[in-house]
């Protein structure tokens, strides 16, 4: 196993985590910003106010995009294990 093929495999799993990480932490930021204009316009600062709605959209997010996650995850396993065998010398 080459130098190259060992940075590919390593390039390629970081992005399936980034896009699999994408989804949660966009719903993540979208329900932050919107409590965080909330709290500005009510003037109300408690810090439980952001963690909780943050949690029910992470929460929303993978039950939304669970399945999709997990085909994509073994979809990129099942890739790297077939062509495992071609790389061994």
């Amino acid at each position: 196993m080459t130098e190259a093929v060992v940075a590919g495999i390593g390039q390629r799993a970081i992005f399936v985590t980034l896009e699999l990480a994408a989804p949660v932490l966009v719903f993540a930021l979208v329900a932050g910003l919107v409590v965080s204009v909330l709290q500005a316009m009510t003037q109300v600062q408690e810090m439980t106010l952001v963690l909780v709605p943050k949690i029910l959209a992470v929460i929303l997010a993978l039950v939304l995009f669970g399945p999709w996650m997990g085909r994509t995850l073994v979809e990129f396993a099942r890739d790297l294990f077939s062509s495992l065998p071609n790389y061994v010398l």
